[in-house]
């Protein structure tokens, strides 16, 4: 088997927006370690999927370990893995507190942490965000999803500076409302709604925002925000 010349680190990987990263960096003929908890194994010899709950403590390490080690680099990260709850406040339970920021911020923190120390000039990291964040809605209460992913955005900005000089770029995407499995197919006209487009998103642009900012070489620390006008407000 040939070295590729890249690799990517994708989780979330096993469907919907991940699934669909999996396939575009392979397009780009990239190498693919792709991780979520229960993914299978793959015909495809430059695709290495790593199972594990991307949440639990050492799991982001392992999945960056286990590229080196079949790969022998890692020059992507795509940190897709992601829980959105959406409920009142004061409804939100422990219990959903520790999914969310253990996958939100603490998988985030510890596979871009590992692999910032390999990542070498070139080396790119993005950051899967909401537009919620910044486009707040009455209808959509999800505190949780701002405290995380608002998080993420200004880790993305920070981290890009204090890596530039190291040639690493770090950027976000900032989705709006895509159409995946976890989305059920009676409330697609309801959150269409939320886009001044009046649709949902669909897959392929997700990752095509992505795949821009992977070959976008002077970008880094953009929130980048596809979301059919949501942000901009309404």
């Amino acid at each position: 088997m040939s070295t590729p010349t890249r690799v990517a680190v994708i989780t979330g990987a096993s469907q919907g927006i991940g699934a669909g990263l999996v396939r575009g960096y392979r397009r780009l003929g990239y190498a693919v370690v792709a991780n979520s908890r229960s993914i299978g194994d793959t015909d495809d010899p430059l695709v290495l999927t790593v199972a594990g709950d991307i949440s639990e403590p050492g799991v982001g390490q392992r999945i960056i370990d286990a590229a080196l080690q079949r790969f022998g680099c890692v020059d992507t990260v795509v940190n897709n893995a992601g829980i959105f709850i959406a409920k009142p406040f004061t409804d939100y339970t422990d219990t959903d507190y520790d999914a969310i920021t253990g996958v939100n911020m603490r998988g985030f923190f510890e596979l871009t942490r590992a692999a910032m120390r390999v990542l070498k000039a070139g080396g790119h990291v993005v950051n899967i965000s909401t537009s919620l964040v910044d486009q707040t809605n009455s209808q959509v209460p999800s505190a949780l999803a701002s405290l995380t992913k608002g998080g993420l955005n200004a880790a993305t900005k920070a981290l890009a500076i204090e890596y530039a000089g190291r040639g690493i770029r770090v950027n976000a995407v900032a989705l709006g409302v895509i159409s995946t499995p976890m989305h059920d197919p009676s409330d697609h006209a309801a959150l269409a709604g939320l886009h001044p487009l009046g649709r949902l998103g669909e897959i392929d642009e997700a990752v095509e925002a992505v795949l821009y900012l992977e070959q976008a070489g002077l970008v880094t620390g953009e929130i980048l925000h596809v979301d059919g006008g949501q942000s901009a407000g309404h």
